[in-house]
């Protein structure tokens, strides 16, 4: 990248001012951020489907039942029909973007079978995950202008939001992180 800064492992935190429907109190966590653009997931946007639904649609048998349950997010707007697994530890699946040393982003089949499966299985699932469909996607420059625009604030993510804060609280611990209540910004700009 040149002399900007990488916004790899960070929270995009939605201002109470955004009214965008795909973006509005959401909570993104950038996997990549180049010259390129940028590539995240919405880690606080559930859809109504499990993780049973999802392994109906691939054939995939669930043996570990513990699973079946599990809710499948809306990653974002992009590509709504494809899955992505943000999971820690990285593992060795066949198709991999590692965000740091320890978070994966994984867009393989054989990571949702080793979740159907379990620890019984020959390939460890990961400790912790999140299913989307879809991905969040801005072109070059677009997240740095949008910054600069107050649309978004951002701030290195943790691991504890991101696989274990309820969903419904996590744009408020995101923010908390940089010591923002988002209750108690306004949601008008003001001009002097």
């Amino acid at each position: 990248m040149s002399d900007r800064l990488s916004l790899n492992n960070q929270f995009l935190i939605a201002m109470p001012s955004l009214n965008d429907p795909n973006f509005q109190q959401s909570v993104s966590y950038i996997c990549e951020h180049n010259d390129e653009g940028a590539m995240g997931i919405v880690i606080n946007r559930l859809t109504d489907l499990t993780f049973s639904d999802l392994c109906d649609q691939l054939d995939i048998e669930i043996t570990d039942t513990d699973v079946a349950d599990v809710p499948i997010y809306h990653g974002g707007p992009v590509e709504v029909e494809r899955g992505f697994i943000l999971h820690t530890p990285i593992g060795e699946w066949e198709s991999t973007l590692a965000v740091t040393k320890d978070i994966g982003l994984t867009m393989s089949q054989d990571i949702i079978q080793a979740i159907a499966d379990g620890y019984d299985s020959d390939n460890t699932p990961p400790e912790h995950f999140i299913i989307t469909l879809g991905y969040a996607g801005w072109s070059e420059d677009q997240i740095e202008d949008e910054i600069a625009e107050n649309v978004w604030l951002n701030v290195p993510a943790s691991k504890d939001i991101l696989f274990s804060t309820p969903v419904i609280q996590r744009w408020n611990a995101a923010a908390a992180l940089l010591g923002i209540n988002l209750q108690q910004l306004s949601t008008e700009i003001g001009h002097s």
